[in-house]
């Protein structure tokens, strides 16, 4: 079966007994069951169906199978029609060149314009790629079919009326375009003069058309989307200084613009090959934010180590979507950054410790940039929805890995949950972390350590330190300081740490000061370690000869005054 016979549908159901709508059409089977998934999980619909098309090469019809079901999909019942607008949303030729028919266009021939290294800005400026599609053969028809089953559908009509209608609609529109060649109408801005060509038209009720034809004849013959991104930058330096024609000039170039970077094969292109999904999310990331990301860098030695280096087309591009005009281009790459992030597929696969690095450093680099990229509540629900992900059986299990200790594990999942968000995401990992500390394997692999009872105190302070850190609620943050607190109490009390330092041998403001770090939760956990410390620190620090050693130390003064505050014995 040919490339094209067989492609897939996505519809979906916006709320429970609703009508089926088409949500998105392609021919990868996994990618429309994957994306039916995650519209059913994120709650954004009630229902989400997959079926395979499939084109009947004698009758030119489609027989339809459904492959897969999520959320609420009982049948509706039936309503009468009420055919209030049984006009499709494109009537004219001049319809088809906006944004969102443009974006339906790169879905519906998504396999034909990437065998054509095209855009569906440079199929509606270009002559020679109209009679191709024409001469290709099915392409067309199939796109018209995908397109007509939901829209009779959602008016009304019958699915023949659809397609006599679009037909009609698209034969206007290739006519126009053909017919427009022929005449010589269409501006050569690589003769003209790009700034000349703009400066002409400016004032043209037809100059968006007009001078996308002579963008799109400029940079029909580049060998690939690198040097058509190159060539579009060209224009863009060879663009009108300033007023109407500037304006026209700059508009016209962000849509091929928006389209190549929107594009996975025009994105992989600019930014290198090879890369993992979170590479390219950084390289994305850094591309349409430059500015903000390249201070971030900067202050920031763990972003700086994760961020991939921009080859130097890619860096010119970067400078360029600086540019107001080119806001939409930073939009589209961010709402596919937004997309990635919500999407199911690891940032990298096979190393979770970098996973975690990775969406640190993205997590940084977004908020920095939220504003000019993305707006914060969008960035802020993206990293949600992917640490959801990290809090999964599966993703801990592989991020803990095998032959760590318990402490090893504890600091693990310390980091994990201090870079995650979400409420029931940090629950979650709460409850990791809490099954590790409470473990029996963690108190015997702390209290029968070789290392020294001091050693284990400021260690299980550090951990303490660092979970009350880590942004968890108070009612799944208690337990685990408790329970670190109370192992820290056994390990003094078999050491009997504080009682050895009350009496060792050393002047007292010595001693003050270690029994102080203990109670103050420095070099052991709070709890009843630093209780005791802080008793015994009570008793000396009433005492006459201490008193003496400060009065003649008033270096010290300040140091133990200090540590009396933070033990919480200050009168």
């Amino acid at each position: 079966m040919g490339s094209g016979r067989v492609h897939f549908e996505v519809y979906v159901r916006k709320t429970p007994g609703s009508s089926w709508t088409l949500e998105m059409a392609t021919e990868n089977r996994a990618a429309a069951v994957s994306a039916a998934e995650g519209l059913v999980r994120d709650g954004r619909v009630a229902a989400a169906k997959v079926t395979k098309e499939t084109l009947d090469e004698e009758t030119r019809e489609f027989q339809t199978v459904t492959v897969f079901k999520a959320g609420d999909t009982a049948q509706a019942p039936k309503k009468v029609m009420v055919r209030e607008d049984v006009e499709p949303l494109c009537v004219t030729p001049q319809d088809l060149y906006t944004i969102h028919a443009r974006e339906r266009i790169g879905r519906l021939l998504e396999g034909w314009l990437e065998r054509n290294h095209a855009t569906p800005f440079e199929l509606l400026h270009r002559p020679d790629l109209v009679e191709q599609l024409e001469t290709s053969g099915t392409d067309l028809q199939h796109a018209v079919q995908k397109i007509a089953i939901p829209e009779a559908q959602a008016r009304g009509c019958s699915v023949h009326e659809i397609i006599r209608t679009f037909h009609a609609l698209i034969e206007r529109a290739i006519d126009r375009l053909l017919s427009d060649g022929r005449k010589g109408k269409l501006p050569d801005v690589d003769k003209e003069g790009f700034a000349a060509a703009a400066e002409r038209i400016a004032h043209d009720p037809d100059r968006g058309y007009l001078l996308g034809a002579g963008v799109a004849a400029s940079i029909a013959p580049a060998r690939g989307w690198t040097e058509k991104v190159t060539r579009l930058l060209d224009l863009a330096d060879a663009a009108p200084a300033k007023g109407p024609a500037r304006a026209l000039a700059m508009a016209t170039l962000s849509q091929p613009l928006a389209e190549i970077l929107g594009s996975k094969p025009g994105l992989e292109d600019i930014l290198g090959k090879g890369l993992d999904l979170g590479g390219n999310l950084a390289a994305m990331t850094r591309l349409a934010a430059a500015a903000s990301v390249d201070a971030l860098m900067k202050a920031e030695p763990s972003v700086a180590k994760v961020m991939p280096p921009l080859s130097p087309a890619a860096q010119r591009l970067a400078g360029w979507l600086t540019d107001e005009a080119f806001t939409h281009v930073r939009e589209a790459i961010g709402q596919r950054i937004l997309r990635e992030l919500n999407g199911p597929r690891r940032l990298r696969p096979g190393d979770a410790v970098a996973e975690i690095d990775i969406l640190r450093a993205l997590a940084m680099s977004l908020t920095a940039a939220a504003g000019k990229l993305l707006p914060l509540e969008d960035v802020q629900a993206a990293f949600s929805t992917r640490s959801k992900m990290l809090v999964t059986g599966e993703f801990v299990e592989s991020y803990l890995g095998a032959g760590k200790s318990s402490k090893e594990e504890a600091e693990a999942l310390v980091w994990l949950t201090e870079n995650i968000i979400g409420a029931a995401n940090k629950r979650q990992a709460g409850r990791w972390l809490k099954a590790v500390i409470s473990s029996l394997r963690f108190e015997k692999e702390f209290r029968n350590a070789a290392d020294s009872a001091a050693g284990r105190l400021a260690t299980l302070a550090d951990l303490q330190r660092a979970a009350g850190r880590c942004g968890l609620v108070e009612e799944d943050s208690e337990p685990i300081q408790v329970k670190l607190g109370d192992l820290g109490g056994f390990i003094e009390a078999d050491a009997r740490l504080t009682a050895q330092l009350a009496k060792a041998n050393a002047s007292a403001v010595h001693r003050l000061t270690l029994l102080l770090r203990l109670a103050s939760g420095e070099s052991a956990p709070l709890g009843p370690a630093a209780d005791r410390a802080k008793a015994e620190a009570m008793k000396l620090v009433r005492h006459a000869d201490t008193r003496a050693e400060l009065s003649q130390a008033p270096g010290q003064v300040e140091a133990v005054r200090d540590l009396i505050q933070q033990a919480g014995l200050a009168a």
